[in-house]
């Protein structure tokens, strides 16, 4: 008898294993598919749609603010897991009122783009994003890199790629495998993972001034692995954890501000 309770219940983990696998990027990504639509959103004047091709030929929309600073200074913003980049338009109003660009990245998948996200697919659409900010005279000294919860990953892979003024991490998490152990403790494996997005590994080959951004109280990516990855950085960086903020709230607690002043320091060391 007890060997067919053994049995059934190695079945059962195995079979918990295998739905796990084969469904695990309808939990990574959770995409709006429908096309984004400017004129759904009170967008800040000058904010339009561009498109740009990946190096896999997929041809993507992202919506671009041109600088009015005279610095030129413009933000890559790469957005999280789900929606879609123009739900993102209303988290980029107060850095568009302060004359800085924004590119609000498109993603494979997402908004009306074609083709279906990975790991890789989106580090594709980032290398375009920023090819394309860089056609338009972003070099380097002009361009700060911007990761929301997912997007902190994609933003982190750019910076350990690209040079930049700066990094600026939303909401980080460490790695997804880290992410899967405290929601599947058990069935979590590293073998198992096909999109690892591990911040935590690439972070201290980062070579720009970093500000990381997590609320205490953050359920959907805990703290904690945000203050891993800030720790695990090296200097110059700055860390804001408000203790009342989650992960969607973060702009009701003082983020804006806070990106605003480091943005701020970065033009001045430009200076």
């Amino acid at each position: 008898m007890i060997w067919a309770v053994l049995i059934l219940l190695g079945a059962a983990y195995l079979l918990a294993l295998l739905l796990l696998f084969t469904r695990q990027r309808k939990i990574v990504f959770n995409p709006k598919s429908e096309t984004a639509r400017l004129e759904d959103y009170a967008a800040p004047q000058g904010l339009a749609p561009v498109t740009y091709r990946t190096q896999d030929g997929v041809d993507l929309i992202g919506w671009y603010l041109p600088p009015a600073r005279p610095d030129g200074q413009t933000i890559a913003y790469f957005h999280g897991n789900a929606g879609h980049h123009g739900d993102r338009v209303v988290r980029i109003v107060p850095y568009a009122a302060a004359g800085y660009g924004v590119l609000l990245a498109g993603y494979r998948g997402y908004g009306g783009n074609p083709g279906t996200p990975t790991e890789q697919g989106l580090y594709a659409d980032a290398r375009a994003a920023l090819d394309f900010l860089q056609k338009q005279g972003v070099g380097p000294d002009r361009l700060i890199i911007f990761g929301e919860s997912l997007g902190s990953a994609v933003a982190t892979q750019m910076a350990t790629e690209r040079p930049a003024r700066g990094l600026i991490l939303e909401a980080p998490f460490a790695s997804i495998l880290r992410s899967a152990r405290q929601r599947y403790r058990y069935l979590a494996f590293d073998l198992l993972v096909r999109d690892k997005f591990d911040t935590l590994s690439k972070i201290a080959a980062v070579n720009m001034p970093l500000l990381v951004i997590h609320g205490d109280l953050d359920r959907t990516t805990p703290a904690m692995f945000g203050r891993m990855v800030f720790e695990a950085a090296r200097e110059p960086k700055a860390g804001f954890f408000p203790p009342l903020a989650g992960h969607n709230d973060l702009m009701q607690h003082g983020m804006p501000e806070r990106v605003l002043a480091f943005l701020e320091e970065l033009g001045k060391s430009a200076q």
